[in-house]
């Protein structure tokens, strides 16, 4: 799960650079429409989500190996 969590987060951060870049390049075309930003905001949930699980990961792993160890 720790190889799939990682390689989403990092998919992840790919689409929201390139949402931000789209995003900057409607800009220098006058105002951009509402749902340009929210193109590169649904990524930015996502990297939360998944960066908190890859944050917690080593936490809860080592619970279970004291867990399981004792």
């Amino acid at each position: 799960m720790n190889t799939w969590v990682r390689q989403l987060h990092r998919w992840l951060s790919i689409a929201f650079t390139l949402g931000v870049i789209a995003y900057m390049i409607a800009m220098t075309q006058g105002a951009p429409p509402n749902w340009l930003g929210f193109f590169a905001l649904v990524p930015l949930i996502l990297l939360l989500v998944s960066g908190l699980c890859l944050y917690a990961l080593p936490y809860v792993l080592k619970a279970r190996r004291t867990r399981a160890a004792g």
